[in-house]
């Protein structure tokens, strides 16, 4: 499998976000997997790819030309594709992956794991959408999210068919087990 992972070029005012990004990575490669994610060597971005490529799996880097430019790209990654959007990043990181997982990040973060979320609603996809939920960090989220099911504006199975979990080895297994809902037209 190799899993998209949407985070922070921050690192975060707390240690459990680094600690917890390396212990998924960790997780990752005892299933011998890899990722694809956004090319940068800074923040929680940085530590996945560092911890996923020491414990010898592939990490593929997709990063638009105006970021290199500013020598955030990751030095030492498997493959880098040089795109010229972010729109072309997102793009190719969807083609790359199997599924998706947003870890703690801004709102680059959420814009992200948001799109392919949508594509999946309308049958674009059948892959995976996850919230690494570390510490809570997207409890309020989700509470919008329901907030959007009673409101009437989301269906509840596009809710429950998201992946959810603080803990890496259960999020992967969700994930390696997960089947897609009927799309938002059928």
């Amino acid at each position: 499998m190799r899993y998209a992972i949407y985070c922070g070029s921050s690192l975060g005012v707390d240690e459990i976000y680094a600690k917890s990004a390396v212990q998924l990575a960790q997780q990752i490669v005892n299933r011998k997997d890899e990722i694809v994610y956004g090319g940068a060597s800074v923040g929680l971005m940085g530590v996945i790819a560092d911890s996923v490529l020491e414990g010898g799996q592939r990490v593929i880097g997709v990063m638009p030309q105006a970021l290199t430019d500013k020598e955030l790209q990751h030095d030492g990654l498997s493959e880098l594709y040089i795109v010229d959007s972010m729109q072309a990043r997102k793009t190719k990181m969807a083609e790359l992956a199997g599924s998706f997982i947003a870890m703690p990040g801004g709102v680059g973060t959420l814009e992200e794991i948001f799109e392919v979320w949508t594509a999946g609603q309308l049958g674009l996809h059948q892959k995976a959408c996850a919230f690494y939920n570390v510490n809570g960090y997207f409890d309020e989220l989700l509470e919008f999210a329901a907030t959007m099911v009673k409101k009437g504006f989301m269906k509840k199975l596009y809710l429950d068919k998201l992946v959810v979990e603080s803990d890496p080895i259960t999020l992967l297994e969700r994930i390696a087990d997960f089947t897609p809902p009927i799309n938002k037209w059928d």
